[in-house]
């Protein structure tokens, strides 16, 4: 003779019992609630990575059947990226192509524009860069020799000068030269 819990008839075994009948019915709810948890995820985040609505709705189907599997082969195959990170990339990339491609030179001091001939800043006075002592063509900083005369530059020439506003003396002197 088996001894019942006190909630059990005593004719009755647990999986008879209306306990027994709740839990499974509260456990079949949650399971069904998780797959179509894990279905929906799958909706948004395709809907997040894939630009077709065809492919959306297959990747959705992928996650309803077969259950609990399906959400985990989506894993394997979706894209890699969210379409709004692929657009930002692009639009970074077209920003840096279009500042490549503008040959506009500007002063870095005030921002003025100034073209690659300039030894100076027509605005600020700031010296962009040195000049040949031969020839007087404007020498980039890491330049060894004039590319135009083949003058030999003298170290002194190689310092760093550059980017520093005249002396007021010379700036009078240019003003009254032009």
């Amino acid at each position: 003779m088996t001894i019942a819990p006190p909630f059990l008839a005593a004719d009755e075994s647990f999986f008879d019992s209306a306990t027994w009948t709740v839990s499974r019915n509260l456990a079949v709810l949650v399971v069904v609630l998780l797959w179509l948890a894990t279905a929906y995820w799958v909706y948004k985040d395709a809907r997040r990575r894939v630009d077709d609505p065809w492919l959306v709705a297959m990747a959705t189907v992928l996650g309803l059947f077969p259950p609990f599997l399906g959400p985990f082969l989506y894993l394997f195959f979706r894209p890699p990226e969210y379409l709004e990170d692929v657009r930002e990339r692009e639009l970074e990339i077209r920003a840096i192509e279009d500042r490549l491609a503008d040959s506009d030179l500007r002063c870095p001091v005030c921002r003025g524009r100034v073209e690659a001939s300039y030894l100076v800043c027509p605005v600020c006075t700031t010296r962009l860069k040195q000049a040949c002592a031969e020839c007087g063509s404007p020498l980039e900083p890491i330049w060894q020799a004039c590319p135009h005369c083949a003058a030999a530059v003298p170290p002194s020439l190689l310092s760093d000068d550059v980017l520093q506003p005249l002396p007021r003396s010379r700036r009078g002197k240019d003003a009254r030269r032009s």
